[in-house]
């Protein structure tokens, strides 16, 4: 008999050993150390959302809502009426002004969360095979990792002279030649900070279109998009978010799911409000299977965030944090390239700089040794080996990402500046 145990030391029988993905071994790194969510002394930048609190130029944070009755029962597994309705008046808004074809609630399908979407929508694929860039959200792994017996995955390797980003005319080809029924994506992508927008992204959705390949379009970091313009290369925050579904021609044709939510762009990422919108039978099979997985969103949420929503609130919101969040990445792109790292591409979206360490001295110049040595100086960082997704765990040899960090500016700016210094003191010594 071959007994399991987990990282506590118990039995674990007939349950399998579940890996932590990502940022959450980070944590659970940090946490043996002494470091917990808040902690004073603590400088997370290996953090994967933004800062929460009071932010200059945003509206004041949402933080009571007044409940009616019905929001003690359980809800409808799609979400409400009035928030699916919010979120498709958002997307018609914000992307579809002038196109005849409007999303409309039976569009939406509202999860508790971006992974519970996503996820919702893996187990709604039918056995084939899809496709997902690297490096991507760590997270794409376990979500496919479950859906082995019925899925086939390939991972498409962005070359580093593309800065990581998987050009649309390779998509295609890729699609055509491998037989892709699926593709998955961040945009803007965690962890390089890569937008893919405008004409490029119009390319993605022509593929999914002509091909007939589903596109799953990860856009949770939508509206954290900068662009060149400022003084010594600084960049300037973008002019607004970015979406597939500015592309679509046809709301109920184009096999098109985007996923965003509440999390990152409206900063309220401890409510646990997501959405998926796409074609209404789509979005209908993947609510489906939450009758086994989660049995739908909590009401209480879902009453808040159709205020989050509200267009003259939410506008507020998303203009601020671009405002804000750009001046972070400039600040953290100028002090990381003082420590000797290197960008294939500097970050044009999210909250993260996904930088090269190969220039730096041993043993910084590992991923994982830097790691653990910034946690000494009580630093979180995450590795960039942690974002080579491979379901299954079926490729030998080392990560090509192992000399690669990816660095958070979500903290405060105070937080963020606090923890280059304590970097740069660690090269120092």
């Amino acid at each position: 008999m071959v007994e399991r145990r987990s990282s506590r030391g118990g039995d674990l029988h007939a349950l399998r050993q579940v890996p932590y993905m990502g940022v959450i071994f980070v944590v659970a790194e940090a946490m043996k150390l002494g470091f917990s969510n808040g902690h004073p002394d603590w400088c997370n930048l290996g953090q994967g959302q933004p800062e929460v609190g009071e932010m200059e130029g945003a509206p004041a944070r949402i933080l009571d809502v007044s409940l009616e009755p019905q929001d003690c029962a359980y809800g409808p597994l799609e979400g409400t009426d009035e928030l699916r309705e919010s979120v498709a008046e958002t997307y018609n808004r914000l992307y579809r002004r002038g196109q005849r074809s409007q999303y409309g609630a039976a569009n939406v399908g509202v999860a508790a969360g971006g992974r519970l979407a996503l996820t919702r929508a893996m187990a709604a694929l039918a056995p084939g095979t899809i496709g997902y860039q690297l490096p991507d959200y760590s997270a794409y792994e376990d979500m496919l990792e479950l859906h082995l017996s019925r899925l086939t995955t390939c991972g498409l390797r962005g070359r580093r002279e593309d800065g990581f980003a998987l050009p649309a005319e390779r998509l295609r080809r890729e699609v055509e030649q491998r037989g892709l029924g699926a593709f998955v994506l961040s945009n803007p992508c965690n962890p390089t900070g890569n937008v893919i927008a405008g004409d490029e992204l119009e390319a993605y959705v022509r593929v999914a279109r002509e091909c007939g390949t589903t596109l799953l379009a990860d856009e949770f970091y939508s509206h954290f998009v900068y662009r060149p313009g400022g003084p010594d290369g600084d960049f300037v925050p973008g002019a607004g978010p970015v979406s597939a579904a500015a592309f679509v021609l046809d709301v109920e044709r184009d096999p098109v799911l985007i996923f965003d939510g509440l999390t990152k762009s409206h900063r309220y990422p401890g409510w646990r409000v997501g959405w998926v919108i796409g074609p209404a039978a789509m979005v209908e099979a993947t609510a489906r299977t939450a009758s086994s997985i989660d049995g739908g969103p909590s009401r209480i949420a879902q009453r808040a965030a159709v205020e989050a929503l509200a267009p003259e609130r939410a506008e507020q919101e998303t203009r601020a944090l671009r405002a804000v969040f750009c001046a972070k990445r400039n600040l953290m792109v100028r002090r990381l390239k003082e420590l000797g790292v290197v960008f294939a591409r500097e970050p044009q979206g999210t909250f993260y700089c996904w930088g090269s360490l190969e220039h730096l001295p041993e043993p910084f110049d590992d991923g994982m040794s830097f790691f653990r040595r910034a946690l000494e100086h009580k630093v979180l960082t995450v590795p960039g080996a942690l974002f080579d997704i491979d379901p299954g765990r079926r490729r030998s040899g080392g990560s090509p990402y192992r000399r690669w960090m990816r660095f958070s500016f979500g903290p405060p700016r105070d937080k963020v500046e606090l923890g280059l210094e304590r970097l740069a003191a660690m090269l120092r010594s």
